[in-house]
């Protein structure tokens, strides 16, 4: 039996839309209106019936799979494959924002949990009064607390009101938050690494240029950068924006934003210069993308897989330590 009505979305509703479309999956087990075996509607007829994007949809069916509540038939569609709501342990997991990489980690960290946890995922979106009132919504509803504090600093109060034991923080290594276990990435050193990695490739320009926005981004990351020019003695430029520059002949760029990233891909073909010869192009945060983008922009990178794994097994075994995420500098055809 195909199922195509079981799922109801209220506009009004301060629930997330992902969120109504587990509930409304929840509620149709308990109603007994869902069986083993029936089959789910496609995420295209869920899209087209609420007018929700795909990426909505597919963090619903993401969560259902890791609660091995359904299964995915590739060429067929989702199918339900435990009526059991009951689970031993139920993870909060704040995240600062959605992106393509975030989605690495985060499918990572589903596929090494095991069938009896729930997790249910949110997001501040850098919004520091929606991220006190989420953690101040959760507490005392879960056995463990991943929260990504991101830009914030001196958060220690608000992650007081969870209890200890049961808090992990992500991403970030912040001072006030050193007692708790963490999963965090170097940004200076991993930066300063990856460059003295490509030490010889980057010597081939006369100019090295980090675009770096600010805001919500590391300047740690900056740190690492002026860092290896000092040392390397090769000329160092920091910049907010590309969107009204023309590269030049012998120009190096490191990239925190993808929009940036694309203008120089343009710019260096409105030029008529050749990537990774004449302008030298690096960005951050790998992804599937980047592998055939221009054919292939190099990376310095954080490995999204491997946080997602440890994060599992931090939980799974009760494991209270600070860990180091690994980064690398991907080779590709851009420097």
């Amino acid at each position: 039996m195909i199922i195509t009505d079981i799922f109801n979305i209220d506009e009004t509703s301060g629930v997330p839309k992902y969120r109504q479309l587990i509930n409304s999956v929840c509620h149709a087990l308990e109603q007994g209106i869902l069986n083993k075996g029936d089959k789910l509607a496609s995420v295209n007829q869920i899209c087209s019936a609420f007018f929700l994007s795909r990426d909505t949809v597919l963090l619903a069916f993401n969560e259902l799979r890791s609660r091995g509540m359904v299964i995915s038939v590739p060429g067929k569609g989702y199918y339900i494959d435990r009526t059991d709501l009951k689970f031993d342990r139920q993870i909060f997991l704040l995240f600062d924002e959605l992106n393509v990489f975030k989605e690495d980690l985060y499918t990572s960290f589903l596929s090494h949990l095991d069938d009896r946890t729930i997790v249910d995922i949110y997001f501040h979106h850098f919004n520091y009064q929606v991220y006190k009132e989420l953690i101040a919504a959760a507490a005392g509803k879960y056995s463990a607390y991943i929260i990504m504090p991101a830009t914030f600093n001196n958060s220690i109060d608000i992650i007081r009101q969870l209890q200890a034991d049961k808090v992990y923080i992500l991403d970030r290594m912040k001072s006030d938050l050193a007692d708790y276990p963490v999963i965090y990435q170097d940004f200076e050193q991993d930066v300063y690494d990856g460059m003295i990695a490509g030490k010889e490739l980057f010597c081939k320009y006369k100019k090295l240029i980090m675009v770096f926005p600010g805001g919500k981004e590391p300047d740690e990351r900056v740190t690492g950068f002026n860092r290896f020019c000092r040392e390397t003695g090769m000329e160092g430029v920091i910049i907010r924006s590309v969107e009204k520059r023309n590269v030049q002949k012998g120009e190096a760029y490191l990239v925190v934003s993808d929009r940036n990233l694309v203008r120089i891909v343009k710019n260096v073909a409105a030029m008529n210069l050749q990537l990774g010869e004449d302008v030298g192009l690096v960005s951050f945060n790998d992804t599937m993308l980047k592998e055939v983008v221009a054919g292939g922009i190099t990376t310095i990178s954080t490995d999204f897989i491997q946080m997602g794994k440890d994060l599992s097994d931090m939980i799974l075994n009760h494991v209270r330590q600070k860990v180091r995420n690994p980064s690398r500098l991907i080779l590709r055809k851009s420097l």
